[in-house]
């Protein structure tokens, strides 16, 4: 079974939300990503989400955009990226990993070459923004091929027909987009989050998960009330940037993740409670 099927199959057992955290793979320098990656699962990560760097990340605002920059200048391309898959299966065998980015440079090392190096390295699925589910053809086989799961992008403005389709055709999870926008660019409207993920929900037959403009404990909180997952992005790989060595960005993902998981594990606690009352 893909890790990440097994993943939400035990969380559903427990009643527990997964929290997914973002981070740009070779930021802030390429020794840091693999131990704060570590890190991030020690502070109560479910799913691990990496971003693979890339010149023009089209759906990511100034922060991540940022990160992308710094890694592709100190080397990181997608060889570095699949090696630090690697150095982190080499201790955690069990913990799911999605890589997200682009097309360009996934058809630029060829799609099928690049399928059988993420699994080989213990990648689970990808995300990759600009093949939608109307456009997954070739890049979907091959990743079935290896039993990856792709993981698709639904929005606000998804078209009933649209989300149907990604419905259909996606693996692992639906990533619902919580706002118009880029990464980072605005707070959560945790008033429409519940109606938009029951939408959804009616559809696919996968879990769903909410990001983008979550950065709060209290964000989070609110986002576990209806979604079986919410991923961190921006406002964790800010905090890395600010860090000056790998041990202090490993502290500063433990310290902004742990009251995540305290967060959602408290808000998962009320709704069980509501539910069997």
């Amino acid at each position: 079974m893909n890790r990440i099927d097994a993943r939400f199959e035990d969380l559903g057992k427990r009643g527990r939300r997964a929290l997914i955290p973002y981070v740009t793979a070779g930021y802030p320098g390429p020794d840091a990503t693999v131990p704060v990656l570590h890190a991030a699962v020690e502070a109560g990560a479910d799913l691990l989400e990496i971003g693979m760097p890339f010149s023009d990340v089209m759906a990511d605002g100034p922060v991540i955009q940022e990160a992308c920059a710094r890694a592709l200048e100190q080397g990181t391309g997608l060889e570095q990226v699949l090696a630090m898959v690697a150095e982190f299966r080499r201790s955690d065998a069990h913990t799911p990993i999605i890589l997200m980015g682009y097309a360009n440079p996934i058809e630029r090392r060829g799609v099928a070459r690049f399928c059988e190096e993420a699994a080989a390295a213990g990648v689970d699925g990808l995300l990759i923004v600009d093949v939608p589910a109307d456009e997954a053809g070739e890049m979907r086989a091959e990743l079935a091929r290896h039993d990856l799961h792709q993981i698709f992008l639904v929005a606000p403005t998804t078209t009933d027909a649209r989300l149907k389709r990604a419905a259909e055709l996606a693996g692992g999870f639906l990533y619902y987009v919580s706002l118009k926008g880029v990464t980072g660019a605005a707070s959560l409207d945790t008033a429409s989050l519940a109606p938009a993920v029951e939408r959804i929900k009616a559809a696919a037959g996968v879990p769903v998960a909410v990001g983008f403009g979550i950065s709060t404990p209290e964000h989070a909180a609110a986002a576990a009330r209806s979604a079986d997952a919410v991923v961190i992005g921006s406002a964790l790989v800010k905090r890395l940037g600010q860090a000056d060595s790998t041990a202090a960005a490993v502290a500063a993902a433990r310290d902004y993740l742990a009251p995540i998981r305290q967060a959602m594990d408290n808000t998962a606690s009320s709704t069980s409670n509501v539910v069997s009352a």
